[in-house]
């Protein structure tokens, strides 16, 4: 991937105050993501009834997939995610996590209402074969309380959607969706193994931070190594189609399954989505932990976290009816497969795929793509470094020899864009062209409104010292949580661009908005929960 290109760093005032406020009154977001799931090969799931809930207060009758039995402590991945759990109900559906060339079987049993019919998972890009249960349009489908058995070769890695092949237009957007992840078999060539960290992930006196990655790279090609990964299941939610499922379920009771007039009839069209979801919850429940009490049908968050220079994977599911264009600020995004059909160049040996600006979803289609941070091309340093400050620390070379990056690896600004070091943004904190600043920047108090604020121009617990001495002010330490000795970074804000899909039922902020975390060294990110 290129380096980074800092597009968009300068946010509209009104978005980021709103945001940044949001932020403040739920304190410092928790940073726990990664791409959590059961390990197979074999698994029985179930689809059944609940309900979820909404930032604004409702909590909608939905259908989802859930195991039908509690899995062993060891099937939950990744292992340093404490506390998992697989209620017979959840939405999205259960991450289903193989390894290229297993044979998987899924057994699903139909424990929907009687009067919704019959039910199904298709697994595309894999060849089925299914048994049981009965003929359907697309598959095989269990009919209620029936089972149905589909089994496949997990034939290439990836990421990729399974859904229901059943009345696709209610089910799916009742949450009868969910993602599998095909590991690779082997580590290829020049990738760090699954515990066995890269050393930017240690910072000088820190212990080593757990290892959150499923594998040690997305594909059997070396060019697809990755530090950190995130799942993140686009999807929308129409309250109106879910109440009137509600309703004709209850009206038709416990009717025999198959009997005249034990059937819905919910009309799908016309479609007014109220509710837009990433991993099933909206905004600010996605910053929330994984498996977290309060969220018994929707266990899974969004809420990236990473140091710079680290390589992100980010794993991404269209799940739902429309079109999502998903923004990830601070960098474009490298594609590195669709569907699992990684994209290189003629000769196989470089990624191939484009860069996005967006991460426009599609419908059931699933994308790969590499993210990362650096600071380069910020012409200030981000680091805070001033060779006049008393702090050593501040002193910090840049040698330039990764690639024009600093290429110390015990050093705390390790990966930092040298061409920026000592830039004068920390000499000139408010960075102001007549003061010999790179940027006019707005008032700094317009981006402190909480311990995250989008515009922090400093990297790591002593930035503020480092930058101008100890008897110097500058953002970001100082408000709340960001004291000179604690957590400081950046936080960047990844969001959809359809401006309503960043609202709960039309209230701003909430639905397809996260924060990317991205912090020095000196703070051990920790996604056990």
């Amino acid at each position: 991937m290129r380096s980074t290109n800092m597009k968009s760093m300068m946010w509209k005032t009104q978005l980021v105050l709103a945001v940044t406020m949001a932020v403040a009154l739920l304190g410092a977001p928790s940073a726990n993501a990664a791409a959590p799931g059961i390990t197979g090969p074999t698994f029985t799931l179930t689809a059944q009834p609940a309900f979820i809930s909404q930032p604004d207060g409702q909590a909608v009758y939905s259908w989802g997939y859930g195991c039908t039995s509690q899995p062993s402590a060891s099937a939950f991945a990744p292992a340093a995610i404490k506390g998992g759990f697989c209620n017979t109900m959840q939405v999205p559906g259960p991450t289903l996590i193989v390894t290229e060339g297993q044979t998987v079987t899924v057994t699903l049993t139909n424990a929907l209402p009687n009067a919704a019919g019959n039910t199904s998972i298709l697994f595309p890009g894999f060849a089925v074969t299914a048994t049981g249960g009965t003929p359907g349009l697309l598959t095989q489908e269990a009919a209620p309380g029936g089972s149905v058995t589909y089994t496949f070769t997990a034939s290439s890695p990836g990421t990729r959607a399974y859904y229901s092949g059943t009345q696709g237009d209610l089910q799916v957007e009742m949450g009868l969706y969910g993602a599998i992840i095909v590991l690779p078999g082997s580590v290829p060539s020049g990738c760090t193994a699954v515990g066995a960290l890269p050393a930017h992930y240690v910072a000088p006196g820190n212990a080593p931070e757990s290892d959150f990655r499923l594998a040690a790279s997305a594909y059997d090609h070396a060019k697809s190594c990755y530090d950190r990964e995130y799942l993140f299941q686009f999807s929308e939610m129409d309250p109106n189609i879910h109440r009137q499922a509600e309703q004709q379920v209850a009206a038709a009771g416990s009717c025999t399954a198959g009997a005249a007039g034990c059937s819905l009839n919910v009309p799908t069209e016309p479609y007014h989505p109220a509710y837009f979801m990433i991993n099933g919850r909206s905004m600010p429940d996605d910053m929330d932990p994984n498996y977290a009490s309060q969220y018994p049908h929707q266990p899974y968050n969004g809420d990236p976290h990473m140091h710079p220079g680290e390589v992100t994977l980010l794993r991404i599911i269209g799940q739902g009816r429309w079109q999502h264009p998903f923004h990830e600020h601070g960098n474009h995004v490298r594609i590195l497969a669709r569907d699992g059909n990684l994209i290189l160049t003629p000769d196989g040996a470089g990624l191939a795929g484009p860069l996005l600006f967006t991460t426009t979803t599609t419908p059931g289609v699933a994308m790969d793509g590499l993210f990362y941070w650096t600071a380069k091309g910020l012409n200030w340093d981000a680091y805070g470094h001033n060779p006049t400050s008393s702090d050593p620390l501040a002193k910090l070379a840049c040698d330039g020899l990764l690639n024009g990056y600093h290429s110390v690896t015990t050093d705390l600004n390790y990966y930092e864009w040298c061409q920026d070091h000592n830039k004068p943004l920390q000499v000139h904190p408010f960075g102001d062209v007549a003061g010999g600043g790179p940027a006019t920047l707005p008032d700094a108090n317009l981006f402190t409104n909480g311990p995250w604020y989008g515009g922090s121009p400093y990297l790591g617990p002593n930035a503020t010292t480092r930058a101008v001495g100890p008897t110097g002010t500058t953002p970001p330490s100082g408000t709340i949580a960001n004291s000179p000795s604690g957590e400081a970074g950046f936080a960047f804000m990844w969001h959809s661009h359809n401006e309503r899909e960043i609202t709960t039922n039309n209230i701003f902020p909430g639905g397809m908005l996260m924060m990317m975390l991205v912090d020095s060294r000196e703070f051990v990110i920790d996604e056990t929960n």
